[in-house]
């Protein structure tokens, strides 16, 4: 990007000159940013529109049109009683798998350690007997 672009967009901010696109550009989500409320409101915005109207509606919306597809194929196969599972549900379950097997190896090493201890402990006895005081 051209440094005289910045500064233009740079004077254009302090003199609240930015267009509606240039302020919805800075405040534009990603698309998988979007909540299901949003997702289905494109859905249905675009649903009569043409090619062409769509294509501008995305551009200014930051999205692409197949996103909107990708939506229309999510909301069709949720209606079929799935329930999906959210990004930060996933990672949240992810780093929970993680630390349990990182816990299940821990221990594991630790049972096999004193399993070597008994063992020696065994071999030392038959080696050199105790005498018991009695």
């Amino acid at each position: 990007m051209g440094y005289s672009t910045i500064q233009k967009w740079v004077v254009s901010s302090k003199n609240n000159e930015l267009t509606e696109i240039e302020i919805m550009n800075n405040t534009e989500k990603r698309p998988q940013d979007w909540t299901a409320s949003e997702r289905l409101n494109i859905i249905i915005e675009v649903a009569s529109l043409n090619d062409e109207a769509m294509n501008s509606l995305c551009r200014v919306k930051g999205i692409f049109p197949h996103h909107i597809d990708k939506w229309k194929s999510e909301f069709s196969s949720d209606s079929a009683g799935e329930k999906k599972v959210s990004n930060t549900e996933t990672k949240h379950l992810k780093s929970k798998v993680k630390n349990l097997e990182r816990e299940l190896r821990r221990k594991d090493k630790a049972l096999a350690e004193t399993a070597a201890l008994l063992v020696l402990q065994k071999k030392v006895n038959e080696l050199w007997p105790q005498e018991e005081d009695d």
